[in-house]
């Protein structure tokens, strides 16, 4: 497939996944996500042809119009779909595979000084939520999902959920993701750890007696 088909595909993913598109209007003004994907078709192949100062150029020019700091060398793959895109960094050696949707704020970073692959590999049809950090050389398998504002630092198995930081797994099908029924794994925690707590209050001599504050605390937690 040619480049101009390519991000032909590219600008009409809004239409697509964005149930708020309603126009061409929307897509030249409000997808700086969109124009970030498709400015970096031509800056990739620049860079690949050895052209590295002028796709370094135009990266940053892209950048500044978009907000979207996409090193000319990553590698991306068709219907890529940035959403709102303010925020989003996207390293060097990063692979990111067909039809990807990625929410602002996203990092996909390398946490090694090593000139070597650095950065995440996203399989096909990963779906990253807001704010969430993906670091280093490791795969998100087809079709996972990353909870907003976690923190990945391991590899995901294909068709999982993964939420946290450092981000765990919690299930793997392949359900929609919608992030308001992610669960809250730190009040599961805490919610077990203070039930631990009175059940070994109940079993000891002295039961464990906890002040007028801490009883509201806790059942605010529970709720």
């Amino acid at each position: 497939m040619g480049i101009f088909q390519i991000i032909k595909e590219d600008l009409s993913q809004p239409k697509v996944q964005d149930p708020a598109y309603r126009s061409c209007i929307d897509l030249i003004f409000n997808y700086p996500g969109v124009w970030a994907v498709a400015n970096h078709r031509i800056i990739h192949i620049l860079w690949n042809k050895k052209w590295h100062k002028l796709a370094r150029m135009l990266a940053g020019i892209s950048n500044f119009l978009t907000r979207v700091d996409l090193h000319p060398a990553a590698a991306i793959g068709r219907r890529v779909f940035i959403d709102h895109a303010t925020g989003i960094v996207i390293g060097e050696t990063t692979i990111v595979g067909d039809d990807c949707l990625i929410y602002q704020g996203v990092t996909l970073g390398g946490v090694s000084l090593d000139k070597g692959k650095r950065h995440p590999t996203l399989e096909n049809g990963v779906v990253v939520g807001a704010g969430a950090k993906i670091l280093g050389n490791i795969t998100i398998g087809t079709g996972s999902k990353i909870g907003a504002n976690s923190v990945v630092v391991k590899d995901v198995p294909p068709h999982s959920t993964a939420v946290g930081i450092p981000a765990k797994c919690i299930s793997s099908d392949n359900r929609p993701f919608e992030h308001n029924k992610l669960p809250d794994i730190t009040k599961e925690l805490l919610i077990y750890l203070i039930d631990r707590i009175e059940n070994l209050g109940c079993q000891g001599s002295d039961k464990i007696v906890l002040d007028k504050k801490y009883q509201e605390y806790i059942k605010s937690i529970k709720e």
